[in-house]
């Protein structure tokens, strides 16, 4: 007897046990998964064992993606036979994570529908954005990223300080919370490795520091740490509507980028895929970079390089100038990787009263002088519109893929 074929995403539960560990909030080691796409794209083979898991995560990422939606809805969208989207949405309304909404409106004769939604204020998120030259900012967010509370401590000294400041931030954060805090998500600058290890963070006097491990220990709850250019990416893919290949470039204290291909992370084989701000741009020298070179896009780009630079113009054609000279570095630096991964979009994070305006118009036209016209001239280039708390909603986001399957 033939079996009919599943649609894309879901998992025959045929040979899958019936019974799936609990799901909800606890002190585990949280799964990695965090970006997995809009259609929860397995990356390989999903085992029988793990067929009951994936599905769980379809009808969850379809409510969020798609919701309300009734239990046949839920049926048409995944591909999933309404006797185990029934099964699976009891199971998810008695863990505390999907809601009866009530009747829909002018349904057929019959049995009414009801209508589910993920019940977005039964759970709250913890993020951490330690990317500020400053200050290190927390926010407690609903499971749609909406920002309910927010804190701040000041940028201490690196090491051991900073890491008992963000202890001390997430404690604070939870206590604010009044609700069940699904998880702690952090942005941190650096190169962090897929055990949310940060390898190496300068500015924060960490090396092969375990922040994650060291974070999950001291709060109770599931942790996930990442780069905070990374962060942005995911933020900015599941709440501003970002293509599936994209690349997001973060400008502050330093340069860096978080890179989607297919809807997924690019990390690279040593985690430091996106790490563009020590490219040296051009051979015409430049001004000397942190890091001992000359002419790093870094140099050009970052905030205090060209608040330093901009305090020296006198016009403002001279200001003009020095913002459109940044852009034109940036979509030199950007060019080739847009030709490399065929792109489709690219994305700045920084402040606009510097990035959005000639800076960004210059970036845009040296991308499209520089790469295949017939191919890339419709790559958009623009601001994300997430402002300032775009790390601290990818932490969410990392949060609500990492336990829940959504993204």
């Amino acid at each position: 007897m033939s079996t009919p074929e599943q649609p894309p995403g879901a998992v025959s539960e045929s040979a899958t046990e019936r019974t799936l560990p609990n799901t909800t909030p606890q002190a585990t080691t949280s799964p990695r998964a965090f970006g997995a796409g809009r259609s929860l794209r397995p990356g390989k083979k999903v085992l029988p064992e793990h067929g009951r898991g994936h599905n769980r995560s379809l009808v969850l990422q379809t409510l969020f993606h798609r919701g309300p939606l009734s239990r046949a809805d839920l049926s048409r969208e995944t591909g999933l036979t309404r006797v185990t989207i029934s099964d699976l949405v009891a199971e998810l309304i008695s863990d505390g994570f999907v809601i009866e909404q009530g009747l829909r409106e002018g349904s057929r004769p019959g049995k009414p529908a009801i209508l589910l939604d993920i019940d977005r204020a039964a759970h709250r998120i913890v993020g951490i954005d330690l990317s500020g030259p400053t200050a290190f900012l927390g926010a407690v967010l609903t499971l749609d990223g909406e920002i309910v509370a927010r804190r701040e401590v000041p940028r201490p000294g690196g090491g051991e300080a900073a890491a008992t400041a963000v202890i001390e931030l997430a404690r604070h954060l939870i206590a604010d919370s009044f609700a069940p805090v699904l998880g702690v998500g952090v942005g941190t600058p650096g190169i962090v490795d897929d055990r949310g290890v940060v390898l190496s963070a300068p500015n924060l006097g960490w090396t092969a520091f375990d922040l994650e491990s060291r974070l999950r220990t001291a709060l109770e709850l599931p942790v996930l740490v990442a780069n905070d250019a990374n962060a942005a990416a995911l933020a900015e893919y599941t709440f501003g509507g970002a293509e599936d290949d994209m690349m997001l470039i973060k400008v502050g204290a330093g340069v860096g980028s978080g890179l989607l291909t297919g809807g997924q992370p690019t990390r690279g084989s040593r985690f430091a895929a996106g790490e563009i701000g020590h490219v040296t741009i051009g051979t015409d020298g430049g001004p000397r970079c942190a890091c001992g070179k000359v002419g790093c896009l870094e140099a050009w780009l970052s905030v205090p390089a060209l608040e330093a630079r901009l305090a020296e113009a006198t016009t403002d054609t001279d200001r003009d100038g020095i913002l459109r000279d940044a852009g034109e570095r940036l979509g030199i630096a950007v060019a080739p990787i847009v030709g490399a991964l065929d792109l489709s979009e690219i994305v700045l994070s920084g402040p606009p009263e510097l990035i959005d305006g000639p800076l960004l118009q210059q970036t845009a036209d040296t991308l499209r002088a520089r790469t295949l016209a017939e191919f890339h001239d419709g790559v958009r280039v623009r601001m994300t519109q997430h402002g300032q708390d775009i790390v601290l909603r990818g932490a969410a986001v990392m949060v609500l893929s990492g336990q829940l399957g959504v993204s």
